[in-house]
């Protein structure tokens, strides 16, 4: 079986990769005559992009296979290795599958109370569980328990819309370039740098990958609309914006504020009159009715309600009503349009702007720019730190980075020249064609290259900004739009420009496709024939007490992302969630984290008691943590929300009269013995009994 295992899915990958290659060089070296059918470039395009996703899929399964050892481990380990914290979304599918019925279930989350000690929450709401929700029914009325595992099907169900994610990324290219070689090398670039575009592989149910496989064919639908097409693909085009922008707010609860950064790219080509006024309108609609659905499906989030997203869509419904009245000339109106705009929409939106204005590493420092822990442990995240050297480095050996600053280029100028035009009165040609040269007049083209300005230049998440910086690029190098703009500003004579554009966007991506083929197909396919073994003793150690020993209504306290895979294998309540958008929550992180700062016994242990807690966990990857970069460290981040921080000549030192909570109590003497009773330890977990009765102990 190991062998089929082995040699079935690498030959599947290798065949895999070398179709791809043979795609592309089918579609360039095959007759003029059968290039010119358009019904049979369709077929293949299509074919092509959605053999993309089902081998990239394979692909996913197959290295998660490897890296686990999935179906060989039993079902404790097999869920240890849903990591970040994403096991406690599992914990709740296997709930609903165990639930009486699927109505009962859903009843018993949304008012649960055996999750955060002391409080009953809608947790569907709080920790946006559609997903589960949907996948748990689709198990339930398929009968899918006859023939597949749980959890493979929740897994299988990741995977594939990986598989969704890969393919809008190839149709979004394909629309913008008119060729699916485009979508080809975007896909080849989207897999060699897939460290940089997915957390998939070991975090599975985390709420971005549920996301934004739907990001990516909303954005994809986006760019048809705004393409030059016909009224039925528009209507098309439409339809899927609208289901894949609801299906996007349900579930991820940052999803608002990516679809805010979208409408502010919108808000430009808007202001400056780059797109037909009546599809920025239609697009509009699209959020608010968006909006609205998920509000009413998301059991009245009032986080919707203060969504930056719906405070720019009032403000651009009030500039449409005001401009309607407008009898200024072109440059003026659109002075006043752009203004105004800015101040009705974005002067709603304060809260959000300061918050992204101290994401950005250019305006916000991230050592102790605030006094508060929930401020700077947010902005220590992954996600709003400034990109390392080494994510630059890999993208520049894949050949993406050189040729994005090369297409950004090209386009970014060629869009200034649009918007002067405009500013000047002039109108934008409907019918473009590949000698005028003008790639920047496309609205499909503008929208991106404010969409890839503003996802990179705000440093939000690499996972959002790099999937489409390898879609951008790839479009870029196979469209010969651009190759024709650079030689219509070189004023080339020698040749002729738009036959040297038809042969470079076809010469650039091949050479390209072959250097990526003989560099990384080796190494893609090493990743998936090296066997891998995933396997914390320790933690398996941990909850493997936790299950014989401890109460099934014991409350655990520590932190968030541990508390996730304890709660998946006990189901046990505790006291915070691997949540940062509920402010509550982070409060209640933060009292929890107190246990690796200087405090005295008697103040954690009031902590922990007032949150019901009759257990905390403390680990010694955060007690001891070594980082050179101290500022971000947990016990670094509290001691400056406690003020025991002292600076002396650029030094930072800490100091306080108690010692250091979590190394203090392992030395089991007075007082921390009189609070706190050692139940369980091993080498990183280190597990006390918060005690109900004290007793003085000298």
């Amino acid at each position: 079986e190991e062998t089929l295992s082995n040699g079935g899915h690498v030959w599947l990958s290798e065949v895999g990769f070398f179709f791809m290659i043979c795609i592309l060089f089918l579609f360039h070296f095959c007759s003029p005559a059968f290039l010119l059918q358009q019904v049979v470039k369709l077929f293949f395009g299509c074919v092509a992009a959605v053999a993309c996703g089902m081998l990239y899929a394979v692909y996913l399964s197959t290295y998660h296979e490897r890296k686990f050892w999935f179906s060989t481990k039993q079902e404790l380990e097999r869920e240890i290795t849903f990591q970040e914290g994403s096991g406690l979304y599992y914990y709740y599918y296997k709930h609903m599958l165990t639930a009486p019925s699927f109505k009962r279930g859903l009843y018993e989350l949304t008012l649960d109370n055996k999750t955060i000690s002391g409080q009953t929450v809608n947790i569907v709401q709080l920790l946006f569980l559609y997903p589960e929700l949907a996948t748990s029914f689709i198990y339930r009325i398929t009968s899918s328990h006859d023939f597949i595992e749980p959890i493979y099907f929740y897994v299988g169900t990741v995977f594939g819309l990986q598989a969704v994610c890969v393919t809008a990324l190839f149709v979004c290219s394909w629309v913008m370039s008119g060729t699916w070689v485009a979508g080809i090398l975007a896909v080849s670039w989207y897999v060699i740098n897939r460290t940089d575009t997915t957390k998939v592989d070991h975090a599975v149910p985390l709420r971005d990958n549920w996301a934004l496989p739907y990001f990516s064919c909303q954005v994809a639908a986006l760019t048809g609309f705004l393409s030059n097409i016909s009224s039925a693909t528009e209507m098309f085009c439409y339809l899927t914006m609208s289901a894949t922008s609801v299906s996007f707010l349900l579930v991820w609860e940052h999803s608002h504020y990516v679809l805010f950064i979208q409408a502010l790219c919108l808000f430009f080509l808007d202001s400056f009159d780059l797109v037909p006024s009546r599809k920025v309108a239609d697009i509009h609609k699209v959020y608010l009715s968006s909006l609205f659905l998920a509000y009413l499906l998301q059991f009245q989030n009032p986080v919707l309600l203060s969504s930056p997203l719906l405070s720019i869509l009032i403000g651009s419904v009030t500039v449409f009503l005001l401009q309607q009245n407008m009898k200024k000339g072109p440059l003026v109106a659109r002075v006043l349009k752009l203004s105004l705009h800015l101040h009705l929409s974005l002067d709603t939106s304060v809260p959000f702007l300061n918050l992204i204005e101290c994401f950005s590493p250019n305006y916000c420092s991230l050592f102790f720019y605030f006094s508060d822990f929930v401020t700077n442990f947010l902005l220590c995240q992954e996600s709003f730190q400034t990109p390392k050297q080494d994510l630059f480095l890999r993208l520049t050996q894949a050949s993406v980075l050189p040729f994005y600053f090369l297409v950004l280029t090209v386009c970014l100028l060629s869009t200034l020249q649009t918007i002067h035009r405009r500013l000047s009165g002039q109108t934008m040609k409907l019918d473009l064609k590949l000698e005028d040269g003008r790639i920047g007049e496309h609205p499909e083209v503008i929208y991106h290259v404010f969409h890839t300005l503003l996802f990179g230049g705000l440093a939000l998440m690499k996972y959002l900004w790099t999937p489409y910086v390898c879609m951008f690029t790839a479009f870029g190098v196979c469209s010969p739009d651009l190759w024709m703009t650079v030689f219509k500003w070189l004023k080339l004579k020698s040749i002729h420009p738009v036959v040297l554009s038809l042969i470079l966007s076809t010469a650039v991506p091949t050479i390209i496709g072959f250097s990526l083929w003989r560099e990384y197909c080796p190494r893609v396919l090493a990743e998936l024939s090296e066997l891998q073994d995933f396997y914390d003793s320790d933690m398996v150690e941990l909850i493997s007490w936790i299950r014989s020993q401890a109460p099934a209504s014991a409350v655990f306290a520590g932190s968030p992302l541990l508390l996730g895979a304890v709660k998946l294998v006990s189901g046990s309540a505790m006291t915070s969630l691997p949540l940062y958008s509920d402010i509550n929550l982070l409060k209640r992180a933060e009292d929890t984290y107190q246990v690796y700062g200087m405090k005295s016994a008697e103040e954690i242990y009031k902590i922990l008691t007032s949150q019901k807690t009759n257990y905390v966990i403390i680990e010694e990857a955060i007690c001891n943590e070594l980082r050179i970069n101290k500022g971000c460290r947990i016990k670094d981040l509290l001691d400056v929300a406690n003020g025991h921080v002292v600076y002396d000549r650029g030094v930072m030192y800490s100091f306080s009269k108690y010692g250091r909570f979590c190394q203090e109590i392992k030395l089991n003497y007075s007082p921390y013995k009189n609070y706190f009773t050692r139940v369980f330890w091993n080498r990183s977990y280190h597990v006390y009994k918060v005690n109900s009765v004290i007793s003085f102990q000298y």
